[in-house]
């Protein structure tokens, strides 16, 4: 009878160790998911770092740029408020009283025989080939005109207004080129 009491008493604790050895079993399998989720999520922070980063030296990138064309927009500026005070103080009533100076038109003024327009396929609709030759020969014979309305100071003192105005439009173009770079980098990250 010993033996049998012995006998149950061990298939008891076998039972419980076997119960205790499936708990077991879940709780590694769970703790085994959760190091896999954390190292994913690691990976992920990593990647999300890296963006970051590169966001950053872009960002520092856009910045030296803005402060180039800030710099170059205060020049602009500068050159402006010269030009206008330049403007300002030059005589109106002289300028017309000088010589004008004749400049030789690109397109010599004497009619030449139009060539017949030619269809030209393009896509689909035909297409005049010749207009640009008939546009130069239209505005060919007011050339002379034009041009005895400009004086060689006027011609000369409006090319630097132009070249500001220019320079000025470029500034803005690629100041607002760097707005939209930096402001997409901002959103993205």
């Amino acid at each position: 009878m010993a033996g049998l009491v012995m006998d149950a008493v061990l298939m008891l604790l076998l039972v419980a160790a076997l119960g205790y050895g499936v708990r077991l079993e879940k709780r590694l399998r769970a703790l085994r998911e959760g190091q896999l989720a954390f190292a994913g999520a690691v990976t992920e922070l990593n990647q999300a770092a890296s963006r970051a980063e590169a966001a950053l030296s872009a960002l520092r990138g856009s910045g030296q740029e803005t402060d180039l064309l800030h710099d170059r927009i205060v020049k602009a500026r500068e050159v402006k408020q010269q030009l206008e005070t330049l403007i300002a103080r030059a005589p109106a009533a002289p300028i017309a009283a000088r010589a004008p100076v004749e400049i030789e038109p690109a397109v010599d003024p004497a009619p030449r025989p139009m060539p017949a327009p030619r269809p030209r396929e393009t896509g689909g609709e035909p297409v005049l080939s010749g207009s640009r030759d008939r546009d130069r020969s239209l505005f060919a014979d007011r050339a002379p005109e034009r041009a005895r309305l400009l004086n060689e100071e006027q011609v000369e003192r409006f090319t630097p207004v132009l070249q500001a105005l220019a320079a000025n439009q470029a500034a803005k173009q690629s100041l607002n080129r760097a707005r939209r770079s930096l402001d997409e980098d901002l959103f993205a990250a």
